[in-house]
């Protein structure tokens, strides 16, 4: 199966898919079982071999946000090297001893590193609320740097929660200044919202580039990416996005030069495709849809986003139900009170609406298949939005009623 599997990310022509497990020059990772889990790797460190590297980072804009999150952020988010990551409980909401524990966690990947503190981004997932076991995440990052090498996998599967599989890519592209590597690894399945998701993301390249440069790269493939994404419009208190380029390749990328461009493009797809996983992924999704919205730059957003997380758009969606009834009202319900609300829907191509009156309704075996669209156009002009977000299943109802018992 190739990795650009959705219909609504194109592979860049000058990209090539490598084994998924596989990094870019220069960089080690690897991922063990601590515990932390009842069962399964649970404990993951990334780290770039170069002095050189540089750095991109963004992360969750909830008000509310675990102790990894702070100790992060407050760094240099240009100079990280490495890595260090758990899942099975996220350090939210655990006070003083929890902002000691990944102190814990950040001092002991440095030390088996020979980095400073500050070079180690630390990451947290899974229950909010209870305590991260200190002594298994720390003997879990140290055995984690003494396993380190040039495959991904473990580090791939020891960041997920409940997610059904890695979500994960190397990709060679062929810039004009030579040929370079580019990687992720994500993580997330629930908790997803725009603005990020409960999700973390991963991005390793050896080209040599400004960490300006990176950072505005990762800034604008986050946005159109991770921002984009909803399966039950709920932000997460530890979305992390962490971006290494280390130089390893020779290969130089010049700040808005050909170069960048190439890079930029395959950073966006590679980031696209990682996003649409995690709502495919969505503890029990079925179907995926995407809503563009386009009009009065006021509203697209709010008019998407309250469509993308309607629960009776979402329960239609994995019903197959052609219900537009149910769009209009979550479109409506954000539009500002007493201006006219006369759009054009269609669905998978078919009008549905034209000025507010039904043209034909859409027939289910319309929306019976894996990726739906729906466009929605608006009064006013000058805006223009999209969301991707999942159905509304039992087992995601289920799923989540029995999370902590």
């Amino acid at each position: 199966m190739t990795f650009f599997a959705s219909r609504w990310v194109e592979a860049p022509k000058h990209v090539r898919e490598l084994d998924s497990h596989l990094l870019p020059a220069g960089f080690r990772a690897a991922g063990v079982a601590a515990g932390i889990k009842p069962e399964g790797l649970d404990v993951g460190v990334l780290v770039s071999d170069q002095p050189e590297t540089v750095s991109a980072a963004r992360f969750t804009t909830n008000a509310r946000v675990g102790a990894p999150v702070i100790l992060s952020r407050d760094a240099p988010l240009d100079g990280f090297r490495a890595v260090a990551a758990n899942s099975g409980c996220s350090n939210v909401g655990d006070g003083q001893r929890g902002l000691e524990t990944a102190v814990a966690m950040q001092a002991a990947a440095a030390g088996e590193l020979g980095l400073e503190p500050e070079q180690v981004a630390v990451a947290s997932t899974g229950l909010i609320g209870v305590e991260l076991p200190r002594e298994k995440v720390v003997s879990g990052v140290r055995a984690a740097c003494a396993g380190l090498s040039a495959d991904a996998d473990a580090f791939s599967r020891a960041i997920l929660s409940s997610d059904a599989a890695p979500k994960r890519a190397c990709l060679e592209l062929e810039l004009p200044a030579g040929r370079v590597r580019l990687g992720a690894q994500a993580k997330g399945a629930g908790m997803i919202s725009p603005r990020h998701a409960t999700m973390f993301c991963f991005v390793q390249t050896d080209a040599e580039l400004d960490a300006e440069t990176l950072d505005l790269l990762t800034g604008v493939c986050v946005q159109r990416s991770f921002d984009r994404i909803s399966v039950d419009g709920q932000l997460s208190t530890s979305d992390t996005v962490v971006a290494l380029a280390n130089g390893a390749s020779g290969v130089r990328v010049e700040s808005e030069s050909a170069d960048e461009l190439a890079l930029g493009e395959a950073l966006d797809a590679l980031l696209r495709q990682l996003a649409l996983e995690i709502v495919h992924d969505g503890e029990g999704t079925k179907r995926v849809g995407r809503i563009v919205v386009t009009g009065r730059p006021d509203a697209v957003e709010p008019v998407a986003r309250s469509i993308a997380n309607s629960p009776l758009v979402k329960t239609a969606l994995h019903g197959a139900d052609p219900n537009f009834g149910r769009i209009l009202q979550a479109a409506g319900q954000v539009w500002p009170p007493g201006e006219p609300f006369l759009v054009d829907l269609e669905i998978e191509g078919h009008q549905v609406l034209s000025a507010g009156e039904v043209v034909e309704p859409a027939p289910a075996a319309l929306v019976s298949g894996g990726e739906i669209e729906y466009l929605l156009t608006m009064p006013g002009e000058g805006g223009e939005t999209e969301v991707f977000f999942s159905d509304l299943s039992p087992e995601y109802v289920r799923f989540n009623a029995e999370y902590t018992s």
